[in-house]
């Protein structure tokens, strides 16, 4: 990995379609169906719900994050699988999150697979767990005091 050049920016629309080869690359919280996610309902995150990240290396899109202004929700937080656990998640994550927290205190959630690597990560990362939703989920929240806690004295 250190020979290849690594760029976070922020997402546009002619990143979907590399967007979308990165979600249905994952072996964890997979879509039951690729069709769920339409390039449109990405195309509605990014542009009009909310904003969203992406790592590059080499040029080609390895991760993403997307939050969702509107139902205060992380929709996205994905990378390749031949890229984890070299500090991509946690990037994308701690970017988005430090947007989101800088324009509003709501409180942010998000749901994930129990019994996951992503559900240690939001552990990890200081995410409270606040029971289970939807199809057997996690939902997890983080307060904006919580994240800029010394803004909050």
């Amino acid at each position: 990995m250190s020979d290849l050049h690594q760029t976070i920016r922020e997402a546009i629309v002619a990143d979907i379609a590399q967007i979308q080869v990165v979600r249905n690359s994952v072996t964890e919280n997979t879509l039951s169906d690729p069709n769920l996610v339409s390039n449109e309902d990405c195309e509605e995150y990014l542009t009009r719900r909310g904003k969203g990240w992406v790592c590059e290396i080499d040029n080609r899109i390895v991760g993403f994050s997307i939050v969702d202004f509107e139902d205060n929700n992380i929709w996205a937080l994905f990378v390749d699988p031949k890229f984890e656990k070299k500090g991509i998640g946690k990037l994308l994550h701690d970017i988005m999150l430090d947007y989101y927290f800088v324009r509003t205190t709501d409180t942010l959630w998000l749901s994930t697979g129990q019994h996951t690597r992503a559900e240690q990560f939001y552990h990890k990362a200081g995410w409270e767990a606040k029971g289970i939703v939807g199809k057997g989920e996690i939902k997890f929240e983080m307060t904006h005091s919580k994240w800029f806690p010394f803004q909050n004295l």
